[in-house]
């Protein structure tokens, strides 16, 4: 990995890392509309190789566990669980050069997608019948034509390289210009038994042809991210995710989304939103649950009988799903999309009218059938808000 960035872009990155973000979050929080302020660590490609890091910013960075000696040697490839950086304030995700290329990511396997009882939520609130499941159908290739604002999300965790999906949303402080995106919660953080995850990077139209994985093998890497590979400088997720959410989903499900700010991997001057053209709205006030016609999940699901090179979608009319009395209602549409769809956006027809992001994929049977996603309200709201007065 070399240095692909001038020295003063390096310097502004440091000067971000030091400086209290008024809208960021604070050790154990989400970062809503209320967060107190913290530090916030997002290093450019190549600072870890040879340029010199402020010492005031390399001790702000071991007060949040990171070590850039041991990461230029090589400590993202090995790390222990114990090693997680938890808090929401310890977020860090520097950029390194190349790391995902055709192979890795072909060979990413995906999360475990939180599972639930498919008794769950019986007599507590308002659980509606288990949906008929809907076969996913693989979307219209090329992609970009069909699904544009779709893609992939890349990670690595103590179990390997993982993968999820994703969707481009809107940025309210950047008009048409937006570098937010949109996934689950537990896409970037392990819950209450983990942390971050490390090496988070988008790739928006992922195999925009929808070639089949042995044609993707060996591939250069512009056949399968045409767009180019995003990484996250900064994501957010609920404090409910961190402290509760788990691989049954727990009390955090209704609570597992997240909001992504991504940069390109090579530098440039155009937006994410501008490169693929366009980016979702989000609809924070949707209809009630038996108001909505149909909602549309899109995903890249990865576990059989799905290979996760492919996009997929399900449509459907939702019900509601209730965990818990005290949380939101989910929800639940028939699909059998499988892990690896995690993350990807519902859409629904918005207040307006027009399409607008209303979930995201988040819970699902141990044997594919049905999709559960969070009805986005306030908490959403608060992350989706902070995440974009953060880089205005």
């Amino acid at each position: 990995m070399r240095p692909n960035r001038p020295v003063t872009a390096i310097l502004s990155a440091a000067a971000l890392a030091l400086t209290a973000a008024a809208c960021g979050p604070g050790d154990g929080e989400a970062g809503g509309a209320d967060a107190k302020p913290t530090v916030a660590a997002s290093l450019p490609s190549g600072a870890a190789d040879g340029i010199q890091i402020p010492d005031e910013l390399k001790d702000k960075l071991k007060q949040h566990g990171f070590d850039l000696e041991k990461w230029k040697g090589g400590a993202w490839k090995n790390w222990k669980k114990e090693d997680w950086l938890r808090e929401a304030g310890d977020y860090v995700n520097p950029i390194i050069d190349g790391l995902w290329d055709p192979d890795r990511m072909r060979d990413a396997e995906q999360p475990q997608r939180p599972a639930v009882d498919p008794d769950a939520g019986k007599d507590q609130g308002v659980t509606d019948p288990t949906p008929a499941p809907v076969a996913a159908a693989p979307a219209a290739s090329p992609y970009h034509s069909s699904v544009p604002a779709s893609g992939k999300v890349f990670f690595d965790g103590p179990e390997g390289s993982m993968v999820c999906s994703a969707t481009v949303v809107k940025d309210p402080a950047h008009p048409g210009k937006s570098n937010m995106v949109w996934t689950a919660g537990h896409c970037v953080h392990a819950g209450k038994a983990g942390g971050w995850y490390r090496n988070i990077a988008f790739v928006p139209s992922y195999n925009n042809a929808g070639k089949p994985a042995a044609a993707l093998k060996g591939a250069p890497r512009e056949q399968v991210a045409p767009y180019g590979v995003w990484w996250s400088d900064w994501a957010q997720t609920s404090d409910q995710w961190i402290a509760t959410g788990g691989p049954t989903g727990g009390s955090g499900a209704p609570y597992d989304f997240a909001v992504l700010h991504v940069t390109p991997e090579k530098g440039g001057g155009k937006s994410l939103e501008e490169t693929v053209g366009t980016a979702l709205p989000v609809e924070f006030s949707a209809p009630a649950v038996p108001k909505v016609a149909s909602i549309t999940a899109t995903g890249y699901p990865a576990a059989a009988p799905f290979d996760g090179q492919k996009a997929f979608q399900c449509t459907d009319k939702p019900g509601r799903l209730a965990l818990r009395q005290a949380d939101p209602v989910m929800y639940r549409i028939g699909c059998t999309m499988t892990g690896g769809s995690s993350g990807g956006g519902w859409v629904a027809a918005g207040g307006d009218g027009k399409p607008a992001l209303v979930s995201n994929t988040s819970i699902g049977p141990a044997r594919a059938g049905w999709l559960a996603g969070p009805r986005l309200g306030p908490e959403a709201k608060g992350i989706y808000d902070a995440v974009s007065a953060k880089f205005k």
